[in-house]
């Protein structure tokens, strides 16, 4: 029997095997296999371990998606935490490749995958408390929110949970500098059987702005 022979269930569970890449090569091979490419069913997963993944089109959002995950471990990630007013004329550069990515991506999340469950974003120095809270407004169902190195990561994003995370059972914040332990008591306050984890995160020097300049959410 020839493979495409085979009916669609066998097809989608076929391609289950494959990364994304593999995936979006076959499909390049005839109409039938583009179709099983585009089949929501295929895509209840994503994973990405890099920031330039985030710009191809070998996947698909969609409300299949269930769980996601950015992780990015890189030197530049180091870049990216740096605030904007210490970092310098090459690290603005560096950063001006890649700073709206994620937040970008999560819209599209936001706008097309409301059933998402569990959401894992580790190295992301770029995105958001405004990203973030919209990605809890979005997604009603989220159930696992786990953050980690997210520089800009704030109480506000704290404040959102308590707002919007009705369904939130873990949040884990991370080496996150920017939330502080006050932040982290109002949340236990107000969400008593959220299970928080927040390593390292309350006990990190927060960000210092200029003198003239506020912190958000502090």
């Amino acid at each position: 029997m020839h493979i495409t022979q085979l009916n669609r269930e066998c097809l989608l569970h076929l391609f289950s095997f494959l990364d994304k890449d593999s995936r979006k090569n076959l499909a390049r091979t005839c109409s039938q296999f583009q179709d099983v490419f585009e089949d929501p069913a295929l895509w209840p997963l994503l994973h990405f371990h890099s920031l330039t993944e985030l710009k191809k089109d070998n996947f698909l959002l969609s409300s299949a998606l269930r769980s996601l995950s950015i992780c990015w471990h890189s030197s530049r990630v180091q870049v990216c935490s740096i605030e904007d007013w210490f970092k310098s004329t090459f690290q603005r550069s560096i950063c001006g490749r890649h700073e709206n990515l994620v937040n970008d991506f999560l819209h599209q999340v936001c706008d097309r995958c409301p059933n998402l469950v569990s959401v894992t974003l580790a190295g992301c120095g770029h995105v958001t408390d405004d990203c973030l809270a919209r990605l809890l407004r979005s997604c009603s169902r989220l159930r696992a929110l786990r953050l980690e190195n997210c520089a800009r990561v704030t109480n506000r994003t704290l404040a959102a949970v308590a707002a919007h995370g009705r369904a939130l059972q873990t949040l884990h914040v991370d080496f996150c500098r920017n939330v502080s332990e006050a932040g982290l008591r109002r949340l236990r306050a107000a969400c008593p059987r959220l299970l928080l984890r927040a390593e390292h995160s309350a006990t990190m020097i927060p960000d210092q702005p200029p003198r003239g300049l506020s912190a958000p959410g502090l």
